[in-house]
């Protein structure tokens, strides 16, 4: 059954025609939260009406190609029924996009995400598969023109990480990304296993959005700050200032680290960056669970301990767990090209989102 946006169409566009006035004040930036959030919407709402033309515009041409296709010239006909079978693919992914648009932007969409990720069970090999993570994370945000920033990194053996904690900022960092928090499995045979056998060992993600100051306000009394020497390789400069900052927040007992940069001052703003993200995740993990206790989302909860996808390199296969998906293609994936799987993830979430609206209404 085809619904009927209509309705939802025109008060995008009442209300576009409300934020075309409001960016063209030149008091807008005055308050710069507020004309982050204003930009954006800007930014969403014109991308939602540019495809409500395009879609329009593919129904009328598949109309009119098939009205030709049945008309008495033979060269017309055939034409038209090439250009259909173009459309009728163009035009359900335009609709989909249509229904991403008209849905209630989600609070974190357009926020940077801080990234964690710490090798899990299987040894020096849980290590390796973290560094090959950070790998793939690094290569997609290339070719995303995203900026990636290291904020705490503890190498583990043979050249992997114990865990490695970084800043990505760009276009839609947390909306693309959300769907990585969870326990990553993989499937190989290690460089150092003689007998060929293939060892499983485990990595866990985790995404946060980052906050801001004004989410999560951090008063001086609930913390307790430490600077101490940093450790480990990485020459003079690492081994001889007394840059590291250690930050206790007394309230919830976490704490962060932070050693990366040889400025005392840039590694406290960094440490503070993760514990504003941590402390907004557990807020919004404990509003969540309020809101919809008695449902479990279908996507995955974005928990630490959920495993959402295996990676076998024998058989070159990736397979999510959320939705069923399972794609030949690991060697790609290992490069970065996260594209195909993000947007089926992302498919099955507004999926979802749909189903649930149109159970409220």
């Amino acid at each position: 059954m085809s619904l009927d946006f209509t309705n939802l169409i025109q008060q995008r566009r009442e209300r576009f025609s409300v934020l075309e006035k409001e960016i063209t004040d030149p008091n807008l930036f005055q308050d710069a939260k507020k004309a982050r959030g204003i930009l954006q919407e800007h930014a969403r709402v014109k991308e939602l009406l540019a495809t409500v033309e395009q879609l329009e515009l593919a129904r009328r041409h598949l109309q009119e190609n098939e009205e030709l296709s049945r008309g008495a010239d033979a060269e017309l006909a055939e034409m038209a029924a090439a250009e259909i079978l173009e459309l009728e693919q163009k035009i359900p992914k335009l609709e989909q996009a249509l229904h991403v648009g008209l849905l209630p932007a989600q609070p974190d969409d357009d926020r940077d995400a801080i990234v964690e990720i710490r090798a899990g069970t299987g040894g020096s090999e849980a290590g390796l598969f973290a560094a090959d993570l950070y790998r793939i994370y690094t290569r997609y945000a290339e070719t995303h023109g995203w900026k990636m920033e290291t904020i705490e990194a503890s190498s583990g053996e043979l050249g992997g990480f114990k865990e490695i904690i970084f800043q990505m900022s760009g276009e839609q960092v947390f909306r693309k990304l959300r769907y990585e928090s969870g326990v990553h499995r993989v499937q190989r045979v290690p460089a150092t296993e003689a007998q060929g056998r293939i060892h499983t060992s485990t990595a866990t993600v985790a995404v946060l959005p980052e906050a801001d100051e004004v989410d999560i306000v951090l008063r001086p009394q609930d913390l307790r700050i430490e600077v101490c020497r940093s450790g480990g390789p990485g020459g003079q400069g690492v081994n001889t200032t007394d840059s590291a900052v250690q930050i206790l927040h007394i309230p919830t007992g976490k704490i962060v680290r932070c050693q990366d940069g040889r400025s005392q001052q840039k590694n406290k703003e960094k440490a503070l960056q993760v514990l504003r993200a941590r402390l907004l995740e557990e807020k919004r993990a404990e509003e969540e669970q309020k809101y919809s206790e008695h449902r479990r989302s279908q996507i995955g909860t974005g928990g630490r301990e959920e495993k959402i996808r295996t990676y076998n390199f024998p058989q070159n296969r990736l397979t999510d767990h959320r939705i069923g998906l399972t794609l030949y293609n690991l060697d790609r994936v290992m490069e970065g090209e996260l594209d195909a799987l993000i947007g089926a993830l992302e498919t099955a979430h507004v999926q979802q989102r749909l189903e649930e609206a149109g159970e409220k209404g």
